[in-house]
């Protein structure tokens, strides 16, 4: 069975309820499930944009850079907030490559050379809308170009962590990596550690 076939949805109503950071909608719709029956349904959807991370691979020293940085939501859930995570970020209006080329030197002042494009994926699609396209680079230690650590401007105050891909895979089992995006990256990277580099 196709998609638009399992059921029939029609938006009725689209409210913007916060406009602060960025947007949270009130949506209404009508929705016919596969039984015929029609219910109407409401949703909070939270729209903060589209994304893209990258996992930064050392093949010669069998690293890969991640950042730790302060996450507010994590904090508010009984964690410290500082989250070890793969570079990522907003596309702000550019391709996803441009993007993570970006906020790779951004914030581990790595300078990618060629990007690899692995999937895209919803991270948590019951209430954002956000999109985040995931990528691979193999680094030297010759590329990295700054400090990284991100923007004065934007208040980042990011640490440049360089973990062996075995010690980070570890990492995930003892609770230190713990956010999503991170996880599914070194995973992958496990699983393809021989096309890395």
């Amino acid at each position: 069975m196709k998609d638009e076939e399992r059921a029939k949805i029609e938006i009725v109503e689209k409210k913007l309820l916060s406009d602060n950071w960025y947007h949270l909608h009130r949506v209404s719709f009508d929705y016919t499930g596969s039984n015929g029956r029609t219910n109407r349904l409401y949703r909070e959807v939270y729209d903060r944009g589209n994304g893209a991370t990258i996992l930064l691979y050392d093949r010669k020293r069998d690293v890969v850079v991640l950042v730790r940085q302060f996450r507010v939501p994590a904090f508010l859930n009984d964690h410290s907030g500082w989250l070890i995570e793969t570079p990522a970020g907003l596309l702000d209006g550019d391709h996803p490559e441009e993007a993570i080329r970006r906020e790779a030197v951004e914030e581990t002042g790595y300078q990618v050379r060629d990007v690899r494009f692995l999937f895209k994926c919803f991270m948590s699609p019951g209430a954002v809308t956000e999109t985040i396209h995931f990528f691979a680079a193999s680094i030297d230690i010759e590329d990295r170009v700054s400090d990284g650590g991100g923007l004065d401007e934007e208040n980042e105050d990011i640490e440049v962590l360089e973990i062996r891909l075995p010690d980070a895979l570890a990492m995930i089992e003892s609770g230190e990596i713990c956010d999503g995006k991170t996880i599914m990256l070194l995973q992958w990277a496990a699983l393809n550690r021989d096309t890395l580099g």
